[in-house]
């Protein structure tokens, strides 16, 4: 049996189902998941998926708090964009298409502890439309969202020689271009300085949104802008909105910036430690098209190395405990109740602790107490999934990329429930 149809669904997408057909053409399979148009996850009934229903839900926990009675509308919010975001990666066949979200997700990382009501929105709608349009529209989209916005404290950031300046105490605030040069574009090895960060932050003044009143989204607050030109990086750009779009375009277009990303991709694609060779080729291919995702990610599947050796990468607690649910082929409610399980494992959804986002590297993984969690995490879902035979599974999801050790282990073991908790914790399970 060959490797490429396994390969393909774990190295590139979230982990097989046992009644997935295996692809004739697995490069195929996985181009043909970067189409337009389509599906998302779908929310609960009622819950408020656009920002001007989330902005009211907001003034009305608002009012709820000045009664005293805490912020419903909040947690609703949070837990049904998370459960429904997870439901639809365990269920969907376009795992690689999901897979780019949640990279992407994680590069431009907002925590739900302080943009809990919009990170959701963010990831629908700022996000997984631009996973395989052009990087600095995705750019673009991510720094005028609330949810960034908030979390980086641009809305509040006035220029000092502004009319709000000179009127408030309020000041710069360099938060927002600091990530974006530092994490989300060129990064430190474009060799860019203080003085240009804090010219960028006054790019970016004015930059807020409006939960209020209409647009209910971005606004851009003309007595809040610094007033005149700005040099970011020996480029210069005008004063007002249309400077900051100007800015971003070109950081997003940066050389930097595109072999930044080539090494982020191929690290989370191929291995831990990016092959030169390969990042050479995927920045080739983001310079060439200017930015081009959907180029970048054909250009992905068509790398040698992410095909051989396979389970090069150690599966973060996310991917594990998706690639999970997928093979004992879980229910919608074991996904939404996969929201406690990635707090328990080390990887909460869209909480990581800094904005450089969670780690890509195995490493950082596999301490023993969290490997153990695992474990025992894999075995009350592997209660579950009492009656399923445990080899059959490891065939189905695995291929002839599973051990004969772990089929002889899983064998040997006293109950079902025990075999199939051998099969899910195995080495090769652990890793795409």
């Amino acid at each position: 049996m060959e490797t490429a149809p396994f390969v393909a669904a774990l190295r590139f997408g979230q982990g097989r189902r046992p009644g997935d057909a295996l692809p004739g053409d697995p490069r195929a399979w996985l181009a043909a998941q970067l189409a337009p148009g389509l599906p998302g996850p779908t929310l609960p009934e009622g819950q408020p998926a656009t920002l001007p229903e989330i902005f009211a839900a907001q003034r009305e926990d608002n009012e709820s708090a000045r009664a005293g009675m805490g912020r419903p509308n909040q947690r609703r919010i949070m837990l049904g964009e998370s459960h429904a975001a997870l439901v639809h990666a365990a269920a969907s066949p376009h795992g690689f298409r999901e897979r780019l979200v949640a990279f992407w997700a994680n590069h431009f990382t907002v925590s739900r502890q302080k943009s809990g009501l919009y990170v959701g929105h963010l990831v629908r709608e700022a996000i997984r439309p631009h996973v395989t349009g052009r990087f600095d529209d995705m750019l673009v989209a991510v720094a005028r969202h609330p949810a960034m916005l908030s979390y980086l404290d641009n809305q509040g950031s006035v220029g000092p020689n502004s009319r709000a300046g000179q009127r408030a105490r309020r000041g710069l605030n360099e938060n927002l271009a600091r990530e974006i040069l530092e994490l989300h574009t060129v990064t430190p090895a474009a060799g860019y300085t203080q003085q240009d960060v804090t010219e960028f932050a006054k790019v970016l003044t004015g930059w807020s949104f409006a939960p209020q009143q209409p647009p209910f989204g971005f606004v851009f607050r003309d007595p809040a802008h610094e007033p005149g030109p700005k040099t970011v990086m020996g480029r210069a750009f005008p004063e007002g909105q249309e400077g900051g779009l100007m800015a971003l375009a070109w950081l997003g277009r940066h050389e930097a910036t595109h072999r930044h990303l080539a090494a982020k991709l191929v690290r989370h694609f191929v291995a831990d430690e990016p092959p030169p060779a390969a990042v050479g080729r995927i920045f080739a291919v983001l310079r060439e098209t200017g930015g081009d995702l959907g180029a970048a990610a054909r250009a992905l599947v068509d790398l040698p190395e992410a095909w051989d050796p396979p389970l090069a990468k150690l599966r973060t607690p996310q991917d594990f405990v998706l690639a999970t649910l997928r093979a004992v082929e879980a229910p919608p409610e074991a996904a939404e109740r996969a929201f406690g399980a990635l707090q328990y494992l080390g990887q909460p959804l869209w909480n990581a602790p800094a904005p450089i986002g969670w780690p890509d590297v195995a490493r950082d993984w596999a301490a023993p107490e969290m490997m153990i969690r695992r474990i025992e995490w894999a075995n009350a879902i592997s209660a579950r999934g009492a009656g399923r035979d445990a080899a059959e599974l490891a065939a189905a999801v695995l291929g002839p990329l599973v051990r004969l050790d772990t089929l002889r282990a899983s064998a040997r073991a006293g109950s079902a429930r025990e075999a199939l908790t051998l099969v899910l914790t195995s080495p090769e399970f652990q890793r795409r």
